[in-house]
């Protein structure tokens, strides 16, 4: 242990702690711009610099360790002075648009110009101008908004081991770019979003589809109806100041009734449908010796990852559609029939907590007929735009329910949301399916937390199942190569884009590298949803009666020739760099 003081405040804690770990730690706070704990520490950007009693300059907080006896002044004058000069000279060359930007209110930026009273720029002069690029389906990269402090390309290259974006150029001309500078829809980005969440400004965001939406409710001759996945019910409440993790499901859809959606719908049935044919799927490959280990294809971004990197593994991947695509398709076909509602008329909006998911829905092979399952898709973080536009005082709203009969679910469609959850509601299906009888056993706990890999060995109606779950695109990797090398041990494999699964997802509210360090987002957020399952009266798939309803009267049984029609595409390798000659 090292003794030292803070601030007059006598500290204790572990050798090898840095002083910005030992300071909040103790309820010090030192403000951070670069710094994201465990992904981007290597103090480049000076503004958690301190001073320590007894030495020369200033010490980077982030980086430098704590030692026996140090004494430390975390806002001196001197300290609050070199911050403002930082800032200053980072204002210089950024584009301060603040009231127009995507960001406005949520930028560490624009909160520190605020905290330490920046209401000038001393050190104007030139500046850079870039061309954005809004050429992705999913992300809008604007480098006049960056202030190159590497988190996303941190988290790009070692999160998620991509590094489809990197800095180049040196001096003035320094930027983080791509390779050849082209549109990241051209490169190896898989469009997870992950970069966004990362950026503590308006550098990166989502391609926004909040006018599309707002015109579709416009059109008296259109059917708007929408669909809501799992993981925005536990974070959208975030956005209007309410704790994390808030499960806001009746509050959700009282909003979105009241924004003049004809129909208001979950995506949970759609999980559950996507339970019903994916445990189909894979019990048919168990019992014919088809390809295994077979893979959840749910996660747009680790499809887009597998088709450019790991093209010779694409027949493990599942061929089920994701939730909201079934949805889409189930509601231009069965559900447009037995209303009476003309399937042209019909649009679909999906709110998803994944960027990626905007283009997964105008992937070629997202439709039936030459109707596209859905329309568009809106982040959690656009809906909670739409709802302050609307004037809605969200957190005073009443709880309602799903319209019927498409928002009865099961608490296996909640847990999609979260990494393991994809598993556990189909081994919950598969299981039962196997055996022949209801399983007592409802939970497998194996499969959940944060860890990076998990797996777990099932013993099914006299089978042996080896099953493994792979947060984030790092791990992912290591399990395609496993595969590709042939050693692969398991039967069953889920794979979700996003460290932690949906919860955590490029399009959710946006946390402050303060409280990502602090506060595990990830686990409040998942909890939320666990808690929802447990409460369900129905937590297996295959017990919804939608799903019974929907296989009497339409898709026949799972794995049907109607069911394949609209629920179960294709996929196809992709080049790693779409860039022509």
């Amino acid at each position: 242990m090292v003794n030292l003081k803070i601030d007059g405040k006598d500290i204790c804690v572990e050798e090898g702690t840095t002083i910005l770990k030992a300071a909040r730690d103790n309820g010090i706070d030192i403000p951070t711009l670069c710094f994201l704990k465990d992904i981007n520490e290597f103090g480049d950007c000076r503004m958690c610099i301190v001073e320590v009693e007894g030495r020369r300059g200033f010490a980077t907080s982030c980086i430098q360790k704590v030692e026996e006896g140090m004494v430390i002044k975390t806002n001196s004058a001197a300290v609050v002075e070199a911050r403002k000069v930082v800032l200053d000279l980072i204002l210089s060359n950024h584009h301060r648009d603040c009231l127009t930007c995507t960001r406005n209110g949520n930028c560490e930026l624009q909160a520190l110009a605020v905290k330490y009273n920046v209401q000038k720029v001393e050190f104007e002069g030139e500046q850079s101008h870039y061309e954005i690029d809004d050429k992705s389906p999913s992300i809008v990269r604007d480098f006049n908004k960056c202030i190159l402090c590497r988190r996303c390309v941190a988290t790009c290259k070692n999160v998620q081991e991509i590094g489809a974006i990197d800095c180049i150029g040196r001096g003035f001309e320094s930027r983080v770019s791509t390779t050849y500078e082209h549109s990241l829809n051209d490169v190896d980005c898989t469009l997870c979003g992950q970069c966004i969440e990362a950026c503590p400004t308006g550098a990166l965001k989502e391609k926004e589809n909040i006018e599309d939406v707002w015109k579709a409710l416009r059109n008296e001759d259109t059917f708007v109806v929408v669909q809501t996945a799992p993981a925005v019910r536990v974070a959208l409440g975030e956005e209007f100041g309410m704790p994390i993790g808030t499960n806001v499901t009746g509050k959700m859809a009282t909003a979105l009734k009241l924004m003049g959606f004809d129909k208001v719908f979950d995506t949970n049935t759609g999980a559950d449908l996507t339970i019903m044919e994916e445990a189909n799927e894979f019990i048919e490959r168990v019992t014919n010796n088809g390809i295994l280990p077979m893979i959840t294809s749910c996660s747009p971004g680790w499809v887009r990852f597998a088709e450019k990197n790991f093209p010779d593994c694409l027949g493990h991947l599942s061929s089920c559609k994701s939730p909201h695509q079934m949805f889409g398709a189930i509601v231009k076909s069965y559900y447009a029939q037995k209303y009476g509602v003309d399937r042209n008329k019909i649009c679909v909006v999906s709110v998803m907590p994944c960027v990626a998911k905007k283009y997964e829905c105008s992937r070629p092979e997202m439709e039936v007929d030459g109707a596209r399952d859905v329309d568009y898709v809106i982040t959690t973080r656009e809906l909670a735009r739409m709802i302050k536009q609307a004037n809605m005082d969200f957190p005073s709203l009443v709880d309602s329910e799903f319209d019927a009969p498409m928002g009865e679910a099961s608490g296996a469609g909640a847990i999609f949301g979260t990494t393991g959850g994809v598993m556990e509601a189909a081994v919950r299906t598969a299981v039962d399916t196997l055996e022949g009888r209801s399983i007592d056993r409802i939970e497998y706990t194996e499969v959940r937390g944060e860890t990076g890999i998990k797996e777990a060995t099932l013993n099914v109606a006299g089978r042996e199942i080896k099953i493994a779950v792979a947060s984030g695109l790092a791990n992912a990797r290591k399990l395609l190569k496993q595969i590709k090398e042939g050693n692969s041990p398991y039967h069953f494999i889920e794979i979700m884009a996003c460290p932690g699964g949906c919860v955590m997802g490029g399009g959710q509210p946006i946390k402050n590298s303060k409280t990502r360090a602090t506060v595990d987002v990830r686990k409040l957020r998942a909890d939320a949803l666990y808690s929802i399952d447990e409460k369900s009266v129905i937590r297996k798939s295959h017990e919804n009666p939608v799903m019974k309803m929907l296989y009497d009267e339409f898709l026949e049984k799972p794995g049907s020739h109607v069911a394949h029609k609209y629920l179960h595409t294709t996929y196809s390798a992709k080049p790693k760099y779409d860039i022509g000659e």
